[in-house]
């Protein structure tokens, strides 16, 4: 298996756990009060920082010192993140108000967001 095909298995993984911090840290901010957009911005960054420890240490090689790699990590994942609040806003539009809504949608935008936030991850954060 080439080693682009294992580090993309390792990703998807990093992003289907991310996906669980996600929706719970999205579920805890909507109970404590916060609106669908304060939550979601609350709950990707908990999903980012957990995906960005996991890759780091799981599916690429760190190449600089954590903190910039972090705020690199970060902003090379606004678009994966743009692309990821588009569609869930849009389901959750479409999808009637349901206890299960917000999970479904945060699981569309990240599977909508995936490819962007691989390619920045591997050509721009953890390049060689």
């Amino acid at each position: 298996m080439r080693e682009g095909s294992r580090q993309l298995g390792r990703f998807a993984l990093a992003g289907a756990l991310g996906f669980l911090v996600d929706v719970a840290v999205l579920y805890g901010a909507l109970a404590l009060g916060a609106g669908w957009i304060a939550g979601r911005l609350l709950s990707f960054l908990a999903a980012a920082g957990f995906t960005w420890r996991f890759n780091r240490r799981y599916t690429f090689t760190p190449t600089d010192a954590p903190w910039r790699e972090w705020w690199r990590y970060l902003a090379s994942m606004a678009l994966g993140m743009m692309i990821n609040f588009i569609v869930y806003s849009a389901v959750l539009e479409l999808l009637p108000s349901a206890w299960w809504s917000p999970a479904f949608a945060v699981g569309c935008g990240s599977a909508a967001g995936l490819v962007a936030n691989f390619a920045n991850a591997k050509f721009f954060v953890f390049k060689s």
